[in-house]
């Protein structure tokens, strides 16, 4: 990570790398969290006896926690501080992941996974914040973005440890070490992160926009001139307290709505928009259902984890090129590239299956399809990761104005981990009714709309200083 010299001289960039790392380390328990459940649902299913619709269930239920989470995340930052917030979210990954693999019934593994969606909810939504409130406005699109790669990162690493461990243990569900099966063991490993997040976060300072919010100047003084020097730290309190003193009052929820109207600002509306569409384009049916989709239509169970781990690979070189592009190209030309992109490999994919024929109960594509699909379904999470997936989190961390960031998230990122859970959970029962070419075709028209609700409603941010956003 590099920062301009020539707009912030005096930057330290070495606590602000600190800073973006650590923060970002939630962001990979995101994604790990999130994708420790791709490989583990063969075990679960037999374990617990659980349906198609079950299945579903048990899949989605860390997104109960996590809108939940993502809901009060915002507003407990406004009172108890970013830094704070965060630390809370590693303790519940941590007694997440322990009760998960130790789960006894399908009750006590859904509440584990609920406890761990409110860490996911809450990390998910303050770390780009937290990023974007310390880092110059120069560079803030490209630092945000790397939340993404973490995100991205931790999946990758739930799919290996998933390939591993059910590699040397004979399968998912094959007795491990202490004569616990391997799925168990795929929870289990996430302590290991968890553990280092929840550390890690002493290491960095509280938010300066903060600590100027609730009033502590010289805190925020002091964070400001370690992270820009004593000039510039003297500048951005001031420029602070007067974003804040044109309506200066605890943040609430009722800020949402404006005041000349009676109602909710437009830019609360695009950040719904921007927060539900993420989820409509169908990315998390790859992150929590891959290896189940490919081995569905005539993958073997090695090859179909093996596919998970490409698809993660290729999603981080997709967030690397937003970083080093973000800041130049901006947010919404992004977007629109993301949507189009999306909507054509989407629509490959669920013309490959609509070819496909039903063998012994499976859908089979054949092996020039298969590969047409493959191809199709990695260009698609290229497309995704190039744009929606870190550009959404930027926004969201970026584009409100201070009076409103925290209530502004905590709607945004509850609309945005709630059609997670619809869609996530609807998905087994939309593809044994529908059939994968249909729930497919929903998945591209989603991302055909988004390309014209980002034409009308996304505003460019690159570059203008958190002070500067209205809305």
């Amino acid at each position: 990570m590099t920062l301009a010299a020539e707009s912030a001289p005096q930057v330290n960039r070495a606590l602000i790398a600190m800073i973006v790392i650590v923060a970002t380390i939630g962001g990979f328990m995101f994604g790990y969290d999130s994708g420790v459940i791709n490989g583990t649902q063969a075990g679960l299913e037999s374990t617990f006896a659980l349906s198609s619709l079950g299945t579903g269930f048990t899949v989605g239920a860390i997104l109960i926690g996590s809108s939940v989470g993502a809901f009060m995340a915002g507003r407990l930052a406004d009172n108890l501080g970013r830094r704070n917030v965060m630390m809370i979210a590693a303790v519940l990954f941590i007694v997440s992941a322990l009760a998960a693999g130790a789960a006894t019934s399908a009750t006590m593994f859904v509440l584990a996974r609920i406890v761990g969606g409110l860490g996911i909810g809450a990390a998910s939504v303050l770390a780009p914040v937290y990023i974007s409130e310390v880092v110059p406005a120069n560079v803030r699109g490209r630092l945000s973005s790397v939340q993404q790669i973490m995100i991205i990162t931790g999946l990758t690493g739930a799919f290996v440890a998933n390939w591993y461990l059910a590699r040397i243990a004979g399968s998912s569900t094959a007795l491990f070490w202490l004569d616990y099966p391997a799925w168990r063991w795929m929870f289990w490993m996430q302590v290991i992160p968890a553990a280092i997040y929840l550390a890690t976060l002493f290491l960095i300072p509280e938010s300066p926009r903060f600590l100027v919010l609730k009033g502590r100047y010289d805190e925020a003084q002091v964070v400001l001139t370690r992270l820009f020097g004593a000039a510039e730290a003297t500048r951005k309190v001031a420029e602070i307290r007067g974003s804040l003193s044109v309506d200066a009052h605890r943040p609430k929820l009722s800020d949402l709505i404006d005041k000349a109207s009676g109602k909710i600002r437009p830019i609360v509306w695009t950040g719904i928009g921007l927060a539900i569409f993420q989820q409509f384009v169908g990315i998390n049916i790859v992150f929590y259902y891959g290896s189940v989709l490919w081995q569905s239509v005539g993958f073997s169970e090695s090859d179909a984890l093996l596919i998970n781990i490409l698809s993660g690979s290729l999603s981080i070189i997709a967030c690397l090129l937003t970083v080093a592009l973000v800041d130049k190209v901006g947010r919404k030309p992004l977007l629109l590239i993301g949507s189009a992109g999306m909507t054509v490999a989407l629509a490959i994919v669920a013309i490959c299956f609509a070819s496909g024929a039903i063998v012994e109960g499976s859908l089979h594509l054949s092996d020039r399809n298969g590969l047409i699909a493959l191809i199709a379904a990695n260009a698609y999470v290229v497309f995704f990761n190039l744009s929606w997936g870190p550009i959404m989190w930027v926004m969201l961390g970026e584009m409100f104005p201070t009076q409103i960031r925290g209530s502004g998230l905590a709607v945004a990122g509850f609309a945005q981990w709630f059609a997670n859970f619809a869609i996530s959970v609807s998905f087994p029962t939309m593809a044994i009714s529908l059939g994968l070419s249909l729930t497919y075709g929903f998945y591209a028209l989603s991302a055909f709309v988004s390309f014209f609700f980002v034409w009308k409603m996304v505003s460019e941010t690159r570059g203008r200083e958190l002070e500067d956003m209205v809305g």
